[in-house]
């Protein structure tokens, strides 16, 4: 479980470190260092860094990795491959790339296959329009940093049309590296003071834990607000004062951070929810950021995505001008899945005219983003339309990817609800389902006897006894006494009843041998 520190608590490295100074101090004279001492030393480097965790690819991860190279080199287990549950990667999980997307990129990146008739015009047509927009005609050339023109031009028609004609201007948006780049600029735009004024960052716990590991490498303050497990993973503003009057008295809380689906809970926020969380982020002066990347994974009856963006400007001007906001897309997720390309783009709502100078400066130190990435988040905004040759394919392809994913998540949900021990929410939306599973004290002992936490000891062995890849759920942080894990719903259907079966079957053992 991840809490805020205490001031008594934060002085310590700072002490700590001046001790490690002078060491250095002693082992270096004019900055040479001592004869055969390393430069660079787990003593000497940032300390931030080393505090830095990310459970998605972690212990259980490269343990996972150690034995698929066992299993190459032929060394006996009770199982012939490794299933990496872990992550939300869909292409590495067998879902095939959408057509469209694929000639478009095959045509910008070998622009020679443009005089090929085997390619519809319609792909033609935005490969060379992409081009057009490139140095040299090339996505092999830097664009302007903060994203080329016409896409975030696109980008910004796909936003109004989303939102039902709320208008969004392309200035705001900014093209990023995946959304998690994105995140961790505007994390490092608004982190800043010292002790009891330095930044505090409000985030759901369970969380996806590139926000905990921002903030830890940024020294920033987390603060933990509880999602409701017992009402579906619902988010309650009486929670988020809770955990905002608490942090007050050890940091400077200025940030909440909402996840919408939500991962690695699954839950998609209610119109009424996001109303109250933005009139909560009003009245305590809060800067929103809205992390929206699987607003098209929505499966429950009754369960619709409704943009933060949206929402603010149907509350009127009394929110719509005045709370600032940044939400965020990719290309990763949703029906695409196209993790590898590194797509995605931030828009920035009332920020501030000298920080968004600010903004545009930070990111320009990077460059660009990836521009193939940027192409493929083109065509996910602009995607074919009704009267254009690819349209039927395009369509047939996302909803069956769609349609799988909603019926994986209610399989999911069912067969997990069959076993003693394991207790399952409706995974409304996004790719994950994270199941509470009651452990045996037994279990809970050994676990601390061997230096681990209880979720991490059952995972483990479940990698070793079924071959099976999951992430506990300490990982992404959850209440005290109780243990979870995160798997994905993205295996094909086929192969994930497998994998459910097998769970059952290991949870059933697991729970006996520690009874």
């Amino acid at each position: 479980e991840h809490t805020s520190p205490t001031d008594s608590e934060k002085l310590i490295p700072a002490a700590e470190n001046n001790n490690k100074k002078e060491k250095m101090s002693q082992q270096a004279v004019n900055g040479i260092p001592c004869k055969g001492g390393k430069v660079l030393t787990l003593d000497n480097m940032n300390p931030n860094v080393k505090r830095v965790e990310y459970a998605v690819r972690g212990p259980i991860v490269q343990r996972a990795v150690q034995i698929e190279k066992e299993l190459r080199e032929g060394v006996k287990k009770p199982f012939t491959e490794v299933i990496k549950a872990n992550i939300g990667d869909a292409h590495a999980m067998g879902q095939k790339p959408i057509t469209f997307l694929r000639q478009v990129l095959a045509l910008c990146s070998y622009p020679e296959l443009l005089e090929d008739n085997k390619f519809p015009d319609d792909a033609k047509k935005r490969a060379r329009r992409i081009l057009e927009a490139c140095g040299g005609h090339s996505i092999g050339a830097y664009s302007a940093s903060q994203g080329i023109e016409c896409i975030r031009q696109d980008v910004a028609r796909y936003i109004e049309r989303r939102d039902g004609g709320i208008s969004s201007n392309p200035d705001n948006i900014y093209l990023s590296t995946g959304a998690s780049d994105a995140i961790v600029t505007m994390l490092k735009l608004l982190v800043c003071g010292e002790g009891c004024d330095r930044t505090g960052v409000m985030i759901s716990i369970p969380q996806y834990p590139l926000y905990s590991a921002a903030l830890a490498d940024l020294g920033a303050v987390q603060i933990s607000y509880y999602l409701d497990e017992d009402k579906c993973w619902s988010l309650d503003v009486a929670e988020l004062r809770r955990a905002l009057n608490a942090a007050r008295e050890h940091c400077n809380p200025r940030v909440l951070c909402i996840i919408n689906p939500g991962n690695p809970t699954g839950q998609v926020q209610s119109r009424q929810c996001i109303e109250d969380v933005i009139r909560f982020a009003k009245e305590e002066h809060l800067f929103l950021m809205a992390d929206e990347v699987y607003q098209d994974n929505v499966y429950a009856e009754g369960s619709k995505f409704h943009s933060f963006k949206k929402v603010l400007f149907e509350m009127g001007p009394e929110y719509s001008s005045t709370v600032e906001m940044a939400s965020f897309h990719s290309t990763s997720k949703c029906y695409m899945g196209e993790c590898g390309f590194r797509g995605g783009y931030m828009e920035v709502i009332n920020m501030d005219p000298e920080v968004k100078a600010q903004l545009t400066k930070l990111v320009s130190v990077r460059l660009c983003p990836p521009v193939p990435g940027q192409a493929l988040l083109d065509l996910v905004v602009n995607p074919p339309q009704h009267d254009e040759p690819s349209y039927s394919t395009f369509m047939k392809e996302r909803t069956a990817v769609l349609a799988a994913l909603a019926e994986k998540a209610r399989l999911t949900e069912e067969i997990f609800n069959t076993v003693p021990g394991i207790t399952c929410n409706p995974v409304q939306g996004a790719m994950y389902t994270f199941p509470r599973i009651t452990l045996p004290q037994k279990a809970i002992d050994k676990a601390k006897e061997l230096g681990q936490v209880p979720d991490m000891f059952y995972c483990m062995r479940l990698l070793e006894e079924e071959g099976i890849c999951l992430v506990p759920g300490s990982g992404f942080g959850q209440r005290e006494g109780t243990f979870h894990f995160r798997m994905t719903i993205l295996p094909p259907t086929e192969k994930l009843k497998v994998v459910l079966k097998k769970i059952s079957d290991f949870h059933m053992r697991f729970t006996k041998e520690f009874s």
